[in-house]
């Protein structure tokens, strides 16, 4: 993407990604953006990088503006190499000595991905530095998603540089979120579902503790997807609600199967669940990605599993979820198992444990049938949903 001005002499260099896919197990089937920032003062800095592979591009953004050996600071919000990969390349460009601003835990990181002795400036929260005219305000946001992470606040222009926070895995046309509308909201909270929503009690802390800061804050800049600019707000606000993990009424019904008897039970259970007028949505773990699934579990109240049982243990896209989910730890949620088997049905107790594992509540005890359901074994499982339903539209 062209270098535009989203502010008087702040301009976004960043790059698009059109052909990414998957970004370490997450599907980001319209690409994404790698999110740079160029304040041009009295000195001027370039707010994070790009992956390594976009160097050149970056570089060729920056030329469009200044002269890149112009620049006299280097911000670097966060190390992982979506953001720090090209640094080698910038630094190298701009000159070596040039000082290069990142927290503390940031600065240990740095060194350990680059062999390059730069002249590395720690900051903590509250630190600053003049730039000029302008005038950047550092704060650090450990666990927004790495212990390293920091914001870089534009104090005079209320433009907030959010790294990783606030982002969205989205490559189109549009560059604002007034530009895209609420279409946008989809993909920010699929990024919050499968990034950040371990950190969810944490990142709600951090959130609170900034308003408290009472920051004019005009325009939010995260390093991935659109700028927050006609309504910054709208995102904050929607992050203090998805941290605090407040269930929908509704269920998702995850499954996969090897004969199709464990997609009928699927399909009767979800049946069921909206009889008793609540929504679920029946996901096959092999025509949709875990990144979706997950987004999907983020906001329903039930969490249904159904697998077949395959050499004494669950199916391996199953377990691959079940393993996904674990490590997000999703919270305020009820579940249930179910599932068909040949001639041990291992499958429904692993579900179970696992569910129990990460603190979901069994809503009843796990259903199995012996290979093909029949009428009464389908007639079971849609009272089984039924129950689940009721579950969720109780109080």
């Amino acid at each position: 993407m062209n270098p535009i001005e989203i502010a008087p002499g702040v301009y976004d260099v960043g790059v698009t990604d059109w052909n990414i896919r998957d970004f370490h197990g997450y599907s980001t089937d319209l690409g994404t953006t790698y999110n740079a920032f160029l304040v041009v003062d009295e000195k001027i800095a370039l707010i994070d990088s790009v992956k390594k592979e976009f160097a050149d591009a970056l570089i060729d953004n920056i030329s469009r503006i200044v002269d890149p050996r112009k620049i006299d600071v280097v911000i670097s919000n966060h190390t992982e190499l979506d953001h720090s990969g090209s640094l080698a390349r910038i630094m190298h460009r701009i000159g070596e000595d040039k000082p290069l601003y990142c927290s503390k835990m940031g600065a240990k990181n740095l060194v350990r991905h680059f062999p390059q002795k730069w002249n590395y400036q720690a900051v903590g929260s509250g630190d600053e530095l003049k730039l000029g005219r302008r005038t950047l305000a550092f704060l650090e946001t450990r666990m927004i998603h790495w212990p390293d992470s920091m914001f870089s606040y534009l104090k005079e222009d209320g433009i907030l540089f959010s790294s990783d926070g606030f982002g969205q895995h989205y490559a189109g046309p549009e560059r604002f979120d007034d530009e895209i509308g609420d279409r946008i909201m989809v993909h920010a909270k699929k990024y919050f579902a499968n990034i950040l929503l371990l950190y969810a009690t944490h990142i709600e802390k951090l959130i609170r503790q900034v308003a408290e800061m009472k920051l004019n804050l005009r325009m939010i800049c995260p390093d991935h997807g659109v700028i927050w600019r006609s309504d910054p707000g709208k995102i904050v606000k929607a992050y203090l609600n998805w941290c605090r993990q407040e269930p929908e009424k509704k269920a998702v019904v995850i499954y996969d199967t090897m004969w199709h008897s464990t997609e009928k039970m699927a399909e009767a259970i979800n049946a069921g669940i909206m009889a008793e007028g609540v929504p679920s949505k029946p996901m096959h773990l092999r025509a949709w990605h875990r990144s979706e699934v997950m987004t999907e579990v983020f906001d329903a109240k039930a969490v249904v599993v159904g697998s077949p049982t395959l050499n004494n243990n669950l199916f391996p896209t199953v377990a691959d979820f079940l393993c996904y989910m674990k490590g997000l730890k999703p919270k305020n949620k009820i579940g249930a198992a179910f599932g068909s088997y040949g001639w041990s049905g291992e499958a429904v107790k692993l579900i179970e444990n696992e569910l129990t594992g990460v603190k979901i509540e069994l809503a009843q005890a796990g259903l199995k049938v012996q290979f093909v359901p029949e009428r009464p074994n389908l007639d079971a499982c849609h009272e089984f949903g039924r129950k689940i339903g009721r579950a969720v539209s109780g109080p």
